[in-house]
């Protein structure tokens, strides 16, 4: 048996600009960092004498097939269908954190899956290779309208300023901050859980569309990327890292107005009066 531990990441600044509508015209940048909160996948082939191929087990949900067009779980079945595996699997999910909440769930499934899937097969993957085969099958093969940040958080973990290209190429450059910087910015976060669960792909698709009348909001968004790393690179005060975060908010939510609604807008504000400097929804 083969059990996976994915990350689960925060994104600080730059989101909509991994979107390759953006960036392969554009380029791109985010700063993000994962987590230690985690997805957990374990896998196995299935045994011949059970009477059925396949048998996924995730949340309150479990599927029985015999065939990869049976699966109706969108990442299980076209990653099942990239693998191309001649056995049947039996595979139970867990997490620390619902699905649904932002965190960057449904990339970490699919990269959990991935490394599992080649696990089995006695096979350690790159994680360069791992995050770009997870965004194959997230935007090629389920047809999600997705960028490319989380596939990347979950494959490579810690905190990156990660770059797109307008070749279609990323790199990643790790932020080697001391170990008290870390702590005075681990120290001024608060991770709240607002209770609401949405699918991603649905607010990406209305960004995706808003695109070419935003060009400004997302120029904007990306620049406030670099002005995030000098706050944290020259010791200036923290605040301005706060500071900088409700600027992106005020811009994120000018993309679309699936971005946020009256209790989110409600939840932050209510942070603001009670000391918060800055924030963002996830």
């Amino acid at each position: 048996m083969i059990i996976t531990r994915t990350p689960f990441r925060v994104s600080f600044f730059g989101g909509g600009t991994d979107l390759p509508d953006w960036f392969k015209t554009h380029g791109g940048a985010v700063l993000s960092t994962t987590i230690n909160k985690y997805l957990f996948i374990s896998c196995r082939q299935m045994p011949p004498y059970f009477g059925i191929k396949n048998r996924f087990v995730y949340g309150s949900n479990s599927e029985l097939v015999n065939t990869i067009d049976e699966i109706d779980h969108p990442a299980i079945r076209e990653t099942l269908r990239f693998m191309k595996l001649p056995y049947g699997i039996d595979m139970h999910y867990n997490t620390d954190i619902p699905a649904r909440s932002g965190m960057g769930s449904s990339s970490a499934f699919t990269v959990g899956l991935l490394r599992a899937l080649y696990g089995l097969q006695g096979k350690m993957i790159a994680d360069r290779r791992l995050a770009g085969e997870a965004i194959y099958v997230e935007q090629d093969m389920i047809k999600e309208a997705v960028g490319c940040q989380d596939q990347i958080a979950a494959a490579f973990g810690g905190f990156n300023h990660i770059v797109f290209k307008d070749n279609g190429s990323f790199e990643i450059n790790p932020m080697t901050l001391p170990k008290k910087r870390i702590q005075e910015l681990n120290d001024h976060l608060v991770l709240v859980f607002t209770g609401i669960q949405r699918i991603a792909s649905k607010i990406e698709s209305e960004k995706i569309k808003q695109l070419g009348s935003h060009k400004q909001e997302l120029s904007d968004i990306a620049r406030y990327v670099d002005d995030a790393i000098d706050i944290l690179n020259n010791d200036k005060p923290i605040e301005e890292f706060g500071s900088l975060l409700n600027e992106t908010w005020i811009r994120k939510m000018k993309l679309s107005q699936s971005v946020s609604d009256e209790r989110i807008n409600a939840l932050y504000e209510t942070g603001r009066k009670n000391g918060a400097i800055g924030g963002k929804l996830l």
